[in-house]
């Protein structure tokens, strides 16, 4: 009984130490508008992906969302809501081509690669959209002012990365310890 008390109580430390060295990063990201996406890239964290898969739909003649930010490990299921046949498709050295498939049909497909996905239907060139893969769970779009939150991050290094469609991506190196602030001003 002292020895399962004993292990439950360092447990219960370890996780409180753990929160208490995690700190907050939150910024401005001026130059782009809302959904500009930004990241901790985190060596040391894992990503967390969820049991429950990411949903990208083709809806409309478009895709829904057309941002959409998933950590590393990921599925995302590309569902199609037209009554029109989509395919779904990427290059670059993790290019991919999921197919064409009609109405209320699905493909499931896992993203083990970090990095900005362009996705585009080769059935409806002037459909296109983007997925962010994020090294770590850690990531945030901004909202209507340009300002984000990420909490959680582990006190220590890291470089936060920032991106929106059309503009150039920017990363920083900033050192975490508390809440800190770290703005970006982006350009095309």
């Amino acid at each position: 009984m002292k020895v399962k008390y004993l292990i439950s109580l360092l447990a219960v430390l370890f996780v409180g130490t753990q929160l208490l060295l995690a700190g907050t990063i939150t910024g401005k990201v001026s130059g782009a508008g809302a959904g500009t996406v930004i990241w901790v890239d985190d060596p040391a964290a894992k990503a967390e992906p969820p049991a429950k898969p990411f949903v990208m739909d083709q809806k409309g003649m478009l895709f829904v969302p057309h941002v959409l930010v998933v950590p590393v490990g990921s599925t995302v299921d590309f569902l199609n809501s037209d009554s029109v046949q989509h395919n779904v498709f990427w290059k670059g050295k993790t290019g991919h081509n999921l197919g064409t498939w009609p109405k209320g049909e699905k493909r499931s497909f896992k993203f083990d690669s970090p990095g900005v996905v362009s996705l585009f239907c080769n059935v409806h060139p002037e459909m296109s959209a983007y997925i962010i893969v994020a090294s770590t769970s850690h990531y945030a779009t901004t909202d209507a002012n340009g300002e984000y939150t990420i909490q959680n991050v582990a006190d220590g290094a890291h470089t936060v990365s920032v991106w929106h469609e059309g503009m150039k991506q920017q990363s920083k190196q900033v050192t975490v310890a508390g809440a800190i602030k770290a703005d970006f001003t982006l350009g095309k």
